[in-house]
Formats: structure tokens, sequence, C-alpha cells
């Protein structure tokens, strides 16, 4: 989305934040003829892609539009695997999330097993069905999906 700073009505940043607390993630650029630092800082913080002042070469703004379109292929991209993620860790149970959980954050069956108060056996057990529900064939497997599907690294 192309958007000048001084629109009529609404103006272009003001636009900016409704599309990002509405949750519409959009690669966005800005075009202004009155520029300066604040207004380009506001814009980039904002998740504005470019920043580009009128008036501009038809390069530049060709430049910026495809590194916007990069930027939004990448978006949609990530946004697919998340979701994808998050499909394959839908069957897991509430325990056998907590067994990933741990898995993620690095500790082995025997640390699993005391922290859960259950026996080492039974971690193996439900390691073995995440692995089997999620469809992956190792470890590092696993916790590259964890981690896609928003299960951090850092629980304890």
């Amino acid at each position: 989305m192309i958007i000048d700073v001084r629109m009529p009505g609404i103006g272009g940043l003001d636009v900016q934040e409704r599309l990002k607390a509405d949750g519409i993630a959009l690669p966005v650029i800005v075009i202004t003829g009155h520029g300066d630092v604040p207004l380009a800082v506001r814009a980039m913080k904002g998740g504005a892609v470019d920043f580009v002042e009128k008036p501009f070469a038809k390069a530049a703004i060709r430049a910026a539009v495809e590194r916007a379109l990069e930027i939004g292929r990448q978006q949609h991209k990530t946004r697919d695997e998340v979701a994808g993620a998050k499909a394959r860790l839908s069957p897991l149970t509430e325990r056998e999330h907590e067994v990933l959980r741990l898995l993620v954050a690095g500790k082995q069956n025997k640390m699993i097993a005391y922290e859960l108060g259950i026996s080492p056996r039974t971690v193996e057990i439900h390691r073995a069905r995440v692995m089997e529900k999620t469809r992956v064939r190792s470890l590092s497997e696993l916790v590259h999906l964890a981690i896609a599907g928003g299960i951090s690294p850092n629980a304890s």
C-alpha cells in the first residue's frame, strides 16, 4: 500500500496506525512532499517499508514497491508456516504439550519426568506420540515446528 502523509480526511500515518491496530499486515510505503526526520521515524516505527519524499524518481518508487512486495511475500509465507505448525500441534493433548514445551526448553527425558511427576518411560511414550502426531522425524524438526507454532524455547 502506498499512502501519502497528507491525504484528504485522514492522514497517511493515521491510516497506517489503524491498519496495524486492526491487525491488517500490509507492507506500507509512505510518501510525502513535506518530510522531516520525526515524521520519517514515526512512519518507520509504525512499520513502513519505506519513506519516500516527493518529488521522487520512478526508479525510487519502483524499488520501494519491489521491496514492499518481497516483504509481503515473506510475511505471507511466514503466516502460512505458523498456521501450518499450529495445525500440526493442535491434536496434542495437554500432557503432550507440557512434554513438548519442556523438550523445546532443552530438558532431557529424566528432567521432564521429574518436573511432571511421571516416569521417564511415560515421557518417552508421550514424546513418541508427539512426534507421530506432528509427523516429524527428529527432535530438531520437532523443536523447529514447535517454535514456529509459538511454543517458546524459554519454557521452564
